[in-house]
């Protein structure tokens, strides 16, 4: 199937009021467990290359373009994304590579350096036929820079929106990156604010230390996209611990990798029908309707 453009998937959940799956890429193998759960499912998948990925791998090419080669060859409907990317020429290799969106991260910088970086590549990439997601401030947790409990302001995203032409804007609710606790709580009230706010979908980052029943009620709220990585890679790791544990003379990194690809594609099909199935939410979120815009 051809690549899906992000936009189309991001839209169609919105108007479903479905999460849109986004699942970071570490490399080949996790790349291959989450087409194939996407297959399963029949769920639209949003693969995530960030920019520590193309890091760990020394370059932005290979990766991307085996990751763009599965989801083509796909019977599945799947984007590909490129996820907190600082580097301007790395968004324009990945743009002219066939990628369908970015997310153009330039939050560390002062807020008029990041709206002026952040309008300058989302205008190249809408030329381009390209989709941008942008982020105000850094979420809790990564590097460092803020706590879990700092939060998106509804008029100041608002502006940053208007400013930048922006398609999409992750917010700080309470989730935070690279937790290994899926205990997370997150703040409906201020989500419901800014879908009501807001005219571009709304991601949430740091969505592996949130719990199912609480991913449905952000949704429910007003969240779109929804990425998750540090769970998945957790869900890899251990099922390599265990293989290897069980059998210390393995030598063959197939006999290894291969389950823990299985044990990435089980998970991440339960969590694409967490995602991707219209959630039965009782109070307040549940009557929520789509902003537009």
């Amino acid at each position: 199937m051809p690549l899906v453009p992000t936009s189309s998937l991001i839209d169609a959940a919105r108007e479903a009021q479905v999460g849109a799956a986004a699942f970071n890429v570490i490399h080949l193998e996790t790349a291959e467990a989450l087409v194939t759960a996407a297959e399963r499912t029949g769920i639209p998948l949003i693969l995530q290359i960030s920019e520590n990925c193309v890091r760990y791998h020394g370059s932005l090419l290979p990766l991307t373009r085996a990751t763009l080669a599965l989801a083509e060859g796909s019977g599945a409907r799947i984007a590909v994304h490129l996820d907190h990317i600082t580097d301007a020429e790395l968004v324009h290799q990945g743009v002219s590579a066939g990628v369908g969106s970015v997310m153009v991260d330039a939050s560390a910088l002062p807020y008029e350096e990041n709206v002026a970086t952040t309008a300058e590549l989302t205008a190249w990439c809408h030329e381009q036929g390209a989709y941008v997601e942008a982020e105000l401030g850094e979420v809790g947790g990564k590097d460092g820079v803020h706590a879990p409990g700092v939060r998106t302001d509804p008029d100041e995203a608002l502006a940053f929106v208007r400013a930048t032409g922006v398609d999409a804007l992750a917010v700080a609710v309470g989730s935070s990156h690279a937790m290994h606790q899926r205990t997370a709580v997150l703040d409906k009230d201020l989500i419901a604010a800014l879908h009501r706010t807001l005219p571009v979908p709304l991601v949430l980052h740091g969505s592996s230390g949130v719990p199912d029943d609480e991913l449905r009620r952000a949704i429910a709220a007003g969240m779109t996209k929804i990425n998750i990585s540090t769970h998945l890679v957790s869900v890899f790791t251990q099922s390599i611990r265990q293989t290897l544990g069980a059998d210390p003379s393995l030598v063959d990194s197939r006999k290894y990798v291969k389950p823990a690809r299985e044990a990435v594609a089980e998970e991440a099909a339960r969590l694409l029908g967490v995602l991707g199935t219209p959630a039965t939410v009782p109070g307040q979120y549940a009557a929520q309707a789509p902003a537009r815009g």
